[in-house]
C-alpha cells in the first residue's frame, strides 16, 4: 500500500450500497459492486479469524457446551463479521476497495 486510505464515511448495519443505489449515492455502478465485494470479503476474513480464535478454545467439555451452544456462537460470529464489515469497523473493505478501484476505467462528468 502506498499510504493510508481515506475512509469513505461510516456504513450503517443494513445500508450496504447496492449497484442500482449507485446513481443517488454518486458512486459508479461499479464501484458500488467492488465496495459490496470488499466489503464481503472482509466479513469472510472476520468470520475466519473468529473460527480460529473459537478452535483455540481451552474450556472444558461440559453439558451447556454441546451442539446447540457451537451452533449459536456461530450464528452469532457470522452476524458479527456482517456488522463488523459493514460499518467499516476494522478497515480491511476500505483498503481493499482502495486499491481495486485504481484499475477502474476513470469516471467522466458530464
Amino acid at each position: 500500500m502506498t499510504g493510508p486510505v481515506a475512509p469513505y464515511g461510516p456504513v450503517t448495519p443494513g445500508s450496504a450500497v447496492r449497484p442500482e443505489a449507485a446513481s443517488s449515492s454518486g458512486l459508479s455502478p461499479e464501484r458500488a459492486a467492488l465496495r459490496k465485494a470488499a466489503e464481503g470479503f472482509e466479513a469472510i476474513m472476520v468470520r475466519k479469524m473468529l473460527a480460529t480464535a473459537r478452535a483455540a478454545s481451552f474450556a472444558e467439555e461440559t453439558p451447556l457446551t454441546g451442539g446447540g451452544l457451537q451452533q449459536f456462537q456461530t450464528m452469532r460470529d457470522e452476524h458479527f463479521a456482517d456488522v463488523a464489515a459493514q460499518s467499516g469497523a476494522f478497515g480491511f473493505a476500505r483498503s481493499i476497495e482502495a486499491q481495486l478501484a485504481q484499475h477502474l476505467p476513470v469516471q467522466r462528468v458530464s
